[in-house]
């Protein structure tokens, strides 16, 4: 959808599980095989991914200041038994938190937003606020209210919009 480079570290998975789905034509790459390898999802879990994937997009409308998409489950709850662990670095002794031995998807999606909650990045990752996008980017403006995935697609079609809406 937009030409923007991937989010920065653990966020890249956020936001490549979050832009799974093409919310202009509704394909979802989770309905492929191959699409939910990648995350390491099974049949069984497509429904829990899906739900999810909504809600992580939901949080990112409103880190770029907008309502909800529609009701989801709030992230929080989707994330609370997530089970993580602290690792050591044995070299510098810097810690993070990582996933625990199972890697499920919701355990790496709480690993992604602990490190970048340390990092100062988590609120940078945000959704577009065309409707019929959504599509999840980062965003690297230096003042941090960047609005559509791109400004030459969504960005470009909101402009026209509001110019149209001027001359009518």
């Amino acid at each position: 959808m937009n030409a923007r480079s991937a989010a920065p570290g653990g966020l890249a998975l956020v936001e490549s599980l979050v832009n799974t789905v093409d919310l202009a034509d509704g394909a979802d790459s989770l309905d492929t095989a191959e699409g939910r390898e990648r995350f390491g999802i099974t049949e069984d879990g497509l429904v829990a991914a899906r739900e999810l994937r909504e809600s992580l997009r939901a949080v990112l409308l409103a880190h770029a200041g907008h309502p909800p998409h529609r009701a989801v489950a709030p992230l929080g709850e989707l994330l609370a038994g997530a089970p993580l662990r602290v690792t050591v670095d044995g070299r510098d002794g810097s810690a993070a938190l990582a996933p625990a031995a199972d890697a499920s998807l919701p355990s790496r999606i709480a690993a992604a937003i602990a490190e970048a909650l340390l990092a100062g990045t988590w609120m940078r990752l945000k959704a577009c606020e065309a409707e019929t996008c959504h599509w999840a980017y980062y965003d690297r403006s230096p003042a941090g209210r960047g609005r559509w995935c791109s400004m030459r697609v969504c960005g470009a079609r909101e402009k026209m919009r509001r110019y149209r809406a001027k001359g009518a």
